[in-house]
């Protein structure tokens, strides 16, 4: 049975209920938005104003009536960009799943957790498969976190430092100087390693995406049984790993 997920701000509510508004209609009038929602027109012209200072909403001269605006625009394409990493990623994940027999993921930043888009399995293990979209996870413990985070801007890794870090298992990082040490390594050699910080017995390697213009887009990881990645095999499957990576920053 489908959890019911209980609405905390009911303002916001309010103001997200006039948004998806127009997704039906391109330009409204408080008086059309009024009737659908039955809100009073004072709070529908206050949350239309509101949403216009922020730049989700512009108002037409003529009419009066407000239309979708720019800060719309780019949060779809923020969303657009990450279906599409997802899109391009997916093969070369699984011929990587296939070539060093373990899992592989994609992940996109989240503020200071990692959202996993997708995930490939050797084809002899899909029936180990499990779903991981849609999964969320902190950023300074696993593989793909850390190799994105080593990238963030000072301010941020700063921020996020200052927070007390959990500890998932004997060998999570916590210290935050001995995690700026790590972060600052995996920006010398290139890619991150998880080793069992997040759950005992996995171990992981994992790698930046950026895209043309040198920005962050999101992180692919190697995950498997500790026994199975040594210090020499995750050296290896960093050189594999590197030569995928690349292929896919040439095409976003």
């Amino acid at each position: 049975m489908e959890e019911k997920t209980e609405v905390k701000i009911k303002s916001l509510q309010k103001a997200l209920s006039v948004l998806d508004c127009f997704a039906e209609k391109p330009l409204l009038g408080v008086t059309e938005i009024s009737e659908k929602l039955g809100l009073y027109k004072s709070n529908v012209h206050n949350i239309l104003l509101t949403l216009k200072a922020m730049h989700y909403l512009e108002q037409d001269e003529e009419s009066g009536k407000y239309r979708l605006s720019v800060a719309v625009f780019n949060l779809s394409r923020a969303l657009t960009t990450t279906f599409a990493i997802s899109k391009i990623s997916l093969p070369y994940m699984q011929e990587l799943a296939d070539r060093v027999n373990e899992r592989v993921f994609l992940a996109v930043p989240a503020g200071d957790e990692v959202l996993y888009l997708d995930s490939t399995y050797p084809k002899e293990s899909f029936s180990l498969m499990r779903i991981i979209t849609g999964d969320r996870a902190k950023m300074y413990c696993t593989g793909v976190g850390r190799a994105m985070m080593a990238y963030l801007p000072e301010k941020v890794i700063d921020e996020y430092l200052s927070h007390p870090l959990k500890k998932y298992t004997d060998y999570t990082i916590t210290d935050p100087a001995v995690l700026r040490t790590e972060l600052a390594r995996t920006r010398t050699r290139g890619y991150s390693i998880d080793n069992m910080e997040h759950e005992f017995g996995v171990r992981c390697i994992g790698m930046p995406i950026f895209n043309k213009y040198k920005k962050l887009e999101g992180g692919i990881s190697i995950s498997g049984p500790a026994e199975h990645l040594s210090t020499e095999k995750l050296e290896e499957y960093a050189i594999i790993l590197k030569n995928y990576i690349t292929k896919i920053e040439e095409r976003i």
